[in-house]
């Protein structure tokens, strides 16, 4: 019999593509040698094959042993020896491997398991262009671990893992492989980074957007901004207004929204928006601030209201005096509002009233003055060159924000979300995700848009706003780019330590898997569920993968893989290890100098602590004392 060396068993049980193998007494023996080479026989996760005519069939071990036996064959004397393996795909002899099945084994079927030198005609390609590597398969070195770029953009992809898995590492292993310009000079990637992680990683490739700019001195950096006036009127209640006790408020704010749109797109005209098709939820600049002055003025103001006088109230309004004797009428920009006298209703020549018809929009009012006046939603109520005037003229236009976050000239643009407020994250999130799509949906037939220039979406620590337990903005918009995304050019890629908290609308869209260790059982049902293939053979090694070891499995590779990620250069890792309590590594080699066995400093510095609190940002600059 032809391939001795690499005979198995024989198929005894087919069911649907699920085989059962009873096996040989050669291959109990424990090692397997081809061409020169010892192999473990049904290790779990190992590859088989099952020729048929010209074509082989290939499976994927996922039980041996006792549990193994089928149903219909517990009472017979077999003992052990069985294993159960899983249909993958097929492809003629000598010839390129594909997934799916055209025909199934029969019973006596020969099994061979599958040697390196035929692993390599399987898995590898590794001269075309769509390929990247992101290391070796873990039990065969020489193969490279490749990924067709192709599918795992467009059919999204997710990377799972326990904290401390190497889940943060083999996200930067993969940006740096997508974003190599030599081989894709046009890559696009957007990276949603919720703890400022990547921007040291990635500071060679990458445009990084966050509010406190500068603060490390690094020229990639810019400040992140978000124009209130390019939101919709729901993104906008949200974020500056909050909930509404009523429709009546509400609606009440959405005409002064679109009045004040109106008014400005009347003074300058935008192209692709005119006064019939214009709507509140149209992104034309207008002042916010001076509505915010308006109806503080016509929620909290009085008015003098002398014997006899007969006008407009508004043309009176009854200001308090400041130290200067000038009225208080308050600064908008700045967030401070006016001061109003008290009503003053008894006899005389100076009564003040309240302005007759009062909006009922204090806590909306107040709400939004407030973060008017805080620095850290600069970004999006003060948002710099693209703040507009009184009329609505701005010195640019969102254009502008768009070429940054998807034109730039590296092919990475990290948004780092670090210093966004936590109360305002979810909502920021879903206004950013949403510009961006609707931006490539409008333009999907431009040529910056995503069907001539794909764009891959990288939500890091998504389980905090795509929870399943809470519908928000960030969540709804996510769902559609995962159903709608792939038409229009728009990829996404799903990063979590907490698969099972994420909605499984979004993950059950996922057609890549680079599944880490992952040790709590309900995260791991998770993952399985989601999985287009049967495998539970290799969900069952989730809890044993290594660091830095993942399970590539889905639309992007040929065969699913139990792959050694290749971590970047020390210097290009993202800013997420773990600290070392006691470090046996030199000072000049460890990646995390410290730790409880180094000498303290003589004089610790908590100054620099307060300084970082105040500052929200871990590295703002040292104070040192000058040498003498």
């Amino acid at each position: 019999m032809k391939n001795d060396e690499s005979y198995l068993g024989d198929v005894q049980d087919v069911s649907g593509t699920t085989v059962s193998i009873a096996m040989s007494i050669k291959s109990l023996t424990g090692f397997v040698y081809i061409d020169g080479q010892g192999y473990r026989a049904g290790q779990i996760g190992s590859f088989v094959r099952i020729p048929i005519g010209f074509d082989n069939l290939f499976g994927i071990v996922s039980q041996v042993g006792a549990s193994a036996v089928p149903e219909n064959r517990k009472d017979f004397s077999e003992g052990n020896r069985w294993m159960t393996i899983q249909l993958i795909g097929e492809g003629p002899r000598n010839g390129s491997f594909q997934r799916g099945l055209s025909q199934y084994p029969t019973i006596g079927d020969k099994v061979h398991l599958v040697s390196e030198r035929e692993l390599k005609g399987i898995y590898g390609q590794p001269d075309k262009p769509y390929f990247v590597r992101l290391g070796h398969i873990s039990n065969a070195e020489s193969i490279p671990a490749l990924v067709d770029v192709n599918k795992l953009i467009t059919r999204h992809s997710a990377v799972v893992g326990t904290t401390g898995s190497g889940k943060s590492t083999t996200v930067a292993s993969l940006m740096n492989a997508l974003s190599d310009t030599k081989n894709y000079p046009a890559a696009r990637i957007v990276m949603l980074d919720i703890h400022g992680e990547y921007g040291q990683a990635l500071k060679e490739r990458a445009n990084i957007f966050k509010i406190s700019a500068g603060s490390r001195g690094m020229a990639s950096e810019k400040k992140l901004l978000l124009p209130f006036w390019a939101l919709s009127f729901e993104e906008l209640c949200l974020v500056a207004f909050g909930e509404f006790g009523n429709e009546k408020d509400k609606n009440i704010v959405m005409e002064r929204v679109y009045q004040y749109k109106l008014k400005s797109l009347i003074k300058h005209p935008r192209k692709g928006v005119t006064k019939d098709t214009l709507s509140v939820d149209s992104p034309v600049p207008f002042s916010l601030h001076d509505l915010w002055l308006e109806l503080f003025i016509d929620t909290f103001g009085t008015y003098h209201n002398p014997k006899g006088r007969v006008g407009d109230p508004r043309s009176n309004l009854a200001y308090e005096l400041g130290a200067d004797g000038k009225e208080l009428k308050g600064d908008p920009y700045r967030g401070i509002p006016p001061t109003f006298k008290s009503v003053v209703t008894d006899a005389g020549e100076d009564k003040i009233n309240w302005l007759p018809g009062l909006l009922g929009l204090g806590k909306q009012v107040l709400l939004l003055g407030t973060k008017l006046r805080i620095p850290r939603y600069n970004f999006i109520f003060s948002p710099d060159h693209f703040l507009p005037a009184s009329d609505g003229k701005i010195p640019t236009d969102v254009d502008e924000l768009l070429k940054d976050w998807l034109g730039s000239d590296n092919p990475i643009s990290i948004l780092d979300l670090s210093g966004v407020p936590a109360d305002t994250l979810q909502t920021t999130i879903g206004v950013m995700l949403r510009l961006i799509y609707d931006a490539i949906f409008w333009a999907r037939d431009l040529s910056q848009g995503g069907r001539h220039r794909p764009l891959l979406i990288v939500m890091e620590e998504a389980h905090i706003y795509l929870n399943d337990a809470t519908k928000n903005m960030a969540s709804s918009i996510v769902q559609r780019i995962v159903k709608e995304g792939r038409k229009y050019g728009i990829g996404a890629m799903i990063v979590s330590q907490r698969p099972s908290e994420i909605d499984p609308t979004v993950l059950s869209q996922c057609g890549t898997f680079f599944a880490l260790r992952l040790t709590n059982a309900s995260d791991r049902s998770h993952i399985a569920s989601a999985m287009s293939d049967n495998l539970d053979g290799l969900t069952g090694m989730l809890p044993i993968l290594r660091t830095g070891e993942a399970i590539i499995l889905g639309e992007s590779v040929k065969l699913p893989m139990r792959t050694t990620i290749e971590p970047p250069p020390k210097d290009r890792r993202p800013d997420s290890q773990d600290p070392i309590v006691y470090d046996e590594v030199s000072l000049d080699e460890t990646e995390s100098p410290g730790g409880w066995g180094i000498k303290n400093e003589t004089n610790p510095r908590y100054d620099e602590i307060v300084e970082a609190w105040r500052a929200q940002d871990p590295k703002v600059s040292k104070v040192v004392k000058a040498k003498k």
